[in-house]
């Protein structure tokens, strides 16, 4: 059945379109916020680094029969925190610490599903993601987990602001930036591992670049920023899932393509235009 057999009001009345559409946009929304964050601050390759980690952690969580969340929460947060712990101890670059706990989060990953082997099929659909399948209780564990992401960006948001652009001077002012970076970073932990879900572990980075990428061509503002990368996340989210079950396509794809078709639009806009690169700066 499509949306060519059927309006509107039905296809919403599908409880596994509606707890799609609810959970997937209040994902948009943090992964939208955070990656603003991120890609100001050069840190958009931990969400891919991340990721990877969560590969491990499905995978784990299969081999052990234990529910893949509970396993794969706790892994990559603790990882999160691994890669801050590296680049501020071990006198390397962020990127280099990200390289180090996503090759060793594949790798694990890699070898419990080789030894496993029966749960391959299970773990393929956490890879490119089945939102369509979401179930009641990810769909309150989801709204539950952003809320708390999104609360904590909110209620620490001037420091977030301070240390983005400035972090020496955000320490010089008495910012505690290591608690600062430390809750990102486990912010950015829980948003990809709900994101596995959305759009799969294999596509969750563009789903925390592209829609900061967007807003960067045409806002004026960090704050304005946000609201257009918020806006482009949940719209290409509902369209996506929409677009999806009209033409069987893969959710997660679909997704992702809507948003890369959304940059290159406010890039060609923000090229003839003429406006600068970075405007937020």
């Amino acid at each position: 059945m499509s949306m060519n057999s059927i309006g509107i009001a039905e296809f919403l009345s599908y409880g596994f379109i509606q707890r799609a559409l609810i959970a997937g946009s209040f994902i948009a929304l943090i992964c939208s916020l955070l990656g603003v964050i991120l890609v100001l601050r050069r840190l958009s390759l931990i969400g891919d680094g991340l990721s990877h980690v969560t590969f491990g952690g499905v995978a784990l969580g299969l081999f052990l029969n234990v529910y893949p969340l509970y396993v794969s929460l706790p892994l990559v947060v603790f990882s999160s925190l691994g890669i801050l712990r590296l680049a501020d101890k071990a006198r390397m670059y962020g990127d280099a610490a990200i390289g180090i706990v996503s090759s060793i989060g594949i790798a694990a990953g890699v070898m419990l599903a080789s030894i496993g082997g029966g749960f391959n099929i299970d773990l393929f659909s956490y890879l490119f993601g089945n939102i369509l399948s979401i179930s009641e209780y990810e769909v309150a564990s989801s709204i539950m987990l952003s809320l708390l992401v999104l609360a904590t960006i909110v209620f620490y948001f001037n420091e977030i602001l301070s240390i983005t652009f400035d972090e020496e001077f955000a320490r010089a002012s008495g910012i505690n930036t290591g608690r600062i970076n430390t809750l990102l970073v486990m912010l950015t932990g829980i948003t990809v591992v709900l994101t596995m879900k959305v759009v799969g572990i294999m596509l969750t980075s563009a789903l925390l670049i592209l829609p900061a990428s967007t807003a960067f061509q045409l806002a004026r503002g960090f704050r304005n920023a946000m609201v257009i990368a918020a806006i482009t996340s949940v719209f290409s989210v509902i369209a996506g899932i929409t677009l999806s079950f009209m033409m069987d396509l893969p959710t997660g794809a679909s997704i992702v393509l809507l948003n890369a078709a959304f940059f290159l639009a406010a890039f060609t806009y923000a090229q003839r235009s003429r406006k600068p690169a970075s405007p937020v700066r």
